[in-house]
């Protein structure tokens, strides 16, 4: 079975207590357990990492890469967090493994935000975004991950 690795950044693992009103009451074990069940009723096996350090994200996408190459992955949905504004970091580690379709994800429309958020340095190395739908952007980026990219 393929792999799908769903990523969160920075302050993600404080859904459900941090800014309820932006961002939900729903905390990050529940984003998890539901991709991972619609990861488990399309017939794929989905991992869930957080880190708050930017180090750790770039090594799961280096793994997520590889396994990709040998056809045990199908990709990444990805919500950098506040990493999304400033890391050119996590933009080359995802045109790095060259073929790894990641779908950036927001919870908030960060368009309606603060003009930092606006700029993304993640979107122009990303197959697909996904902004604004709260927690259920997750499994739009999911589905979408899995029509566009599910039968290679």
């Amino acid at each position: 079975m393929k792999k799908i690795l769903i990523l969160n950044g920075p302050n993600l693992n404080l859904l459900g207590t941090r800014e309820p009103a932006q961002y939900g009451s729903t905390t990050l074990s529940d984003v998890e357990a539901m991709c991972k069940a619609e990861g488990a009723r399309i017939g794929y096996e989905v991992e869930c990492f957080q880190s708050n350090w930017e180090g750790a994200l770039l090594d799961k996408i280096h793994e997520y890469g590889r396994l990709f190459k040998s056809g045990d992955a199908l990709g990444c949905v990805f919500n950098p967090g506040a990493f999304t504004h400033t890391s050119i970091a996590l933009h080359d580690a995802i045109k790095g493994v060259d073929g790894l379709p990641v779908i950036e994800c927001h919870i908030s429309n960060v368009h309606a935000r603060e003009e930092f958020r606006h700029h993304s340095w993640v979107s122009p190395a990303a197959s697909g975004i996904v902004i604004g739908f709260g927690v259920d952007g997750y499994l739009i980026a999911l589905g979408g991950l899995v029509r566009k990219f599910g039968n290679r």
